[in-house]
């Protein structure tokens, strides 16, 4: 069956929400907003795309930074209303030079750092 992006369930700002994952690892890098537009390059270059809200505009990960998440593999869940993006990530993912965004654990009821900036 070919893919239809109008299939996706988009929000009222026709956004859907994207988790990027490490293919390899596993682990899980960032959550970014995607639309039509965003999802179609992703799929055309095969570097992920996404749609920067405080921008209003279409963002290549990795456009200045260099830190390119390339696409292994796109998969749509269940409800159709979020994308997962298997990704090979060249550097960190989070702007705060971190590998992942996910770098502070709840740990009985403090926060903890748990993933230090990359050198």
């Amino acid at each position: 069956m070919a893919f239809d992006p109008a299939t996706l369930k988009y929000d009222a700002q026709g956004l859907i929400p994207c988790i990027a994952q490490d293919h390899a690892s596993g682990e899980v890098l960032m959550m970014a907003w995607m639309n039509a537009r965003s999802l179609a390059e992703t799929l055309r270059t095969g570097r992920v795309s996404y749609w920067s809200r405080s921008r209003q505009a279409l963002w290549v990960k990795g456009e200045t930074s260099g830190h390119v998440q390339e696409l292994v593999e796109l998969r749509i869940d269940c409800d159709r209303d979020c994308v997962l993006a298997l990704v090979r990530q060249r550097g960190p993912a989070c702007h705060t030079n971190r590998r992942s965004c996910f770098y502070t654990a709840l740990r009985a009821g403090e926060e903890v750092e748990i993933l230090s900036p990359m050198a």
